[in-house]
């Protein structure tokens, strides 16, 4: 993906469009991703959102974590005013512009990092760094949640990109160099995708107890258990 594409084109009513013009097995995938999330969470916990966009991840986490601090960062300053318009009277919601790979909070500060729905694609940053951070932040005991798309998902999630490109979300696609997990266009959009053995590899380098499942056919979750 060239870089500033989420601060620039692909922002705000925007992004919230690719998401509202989603065909139902992607819708599908979606919710199944935030329900699995949610299922790893306790009410209790102090949860960060890594590239929370316009919020559309923290509304539902929201829903089921009334009482715990939910924060949210991405690089993006109109997501983030369009995410501050919907929580502006939830006190336990917090929106930060911020870089993942040097986020601005104390070690340790969070029950559970999370970056679904292939964020560890979308971000400019090497993926070990990012984890690297990740697991700073988050507390003894707690985890780090990661999501990219299942390969045998890959026709849904190219209609779905299809469907963006047809109605001037994202660029034209670039047929000659999109495939095998890879999604291009011919503005520069370059979107990857992290398969499990992608995330073995880099749970190897890490070090730390991973688990590693599919859930709906559609997503491939690295929960990583952060034990000091």
């Amino acid at each position: 993906m060239s870089d500033g594409y989420y601060t620039t084109r692909l922002s705000s009513n925007m992004l919230k469009q690719c998401y509202d013009i989603a065909p139902p097995r992607v819708s599908q995938y979606l919710n199944a991703e935030i329900k699995h999330t949610i299922s790893l969470i306790r009410p209790t916990d102090d949860v960060l959102e890594l590239g929370c966009g316009y919020g559309r991840v923290i509304e539902r986490l929201a829903q089921h974590f009334a009482g715990s601090k939910l924060v949210g960062i991405d690089t993006s300053r109109d997501s983030l005013e369009l995410a501050r318009e919907t929580f502006l009277t939830n006190p336990f919601i917090h929106i930060y512009q911020m870089d993942a790979g040097a986020l601005g909070f104390r070690d340790g500060a969070f029950d559970k990092v999370i970056c679904i729905q292939n964020g560890i694609s979308a971000f400019k940053i090497d993926p070990l760094k990012l984890l690297e951070e990740s697991i700073r932040v988050t507390r003894d005991g707690g985890f780090c949640i990661l999501s990219s798309y299942f390969e045998g998902f890959w026709e849904h999630r190219l209609k779905w990109f299809e469907l963006q490109a047809e109605n001037d979300l994202i660029g034209e696609i670039d047929w000659d160099e999109t495939g095998e997990g890879v999604i291009v266009c011919k503005d520069g959009f370059r979107a990857n995708t992290f398969s499990e053995q992608d995330f073995r590899t880099l749970a190897e380098e890490l070090g730390y107890k991973t688990t590693i499942k599919v859930i709906d056919q559609s997503s491939v979750f690295c929960e990583i258990h952060v034990e000091r």
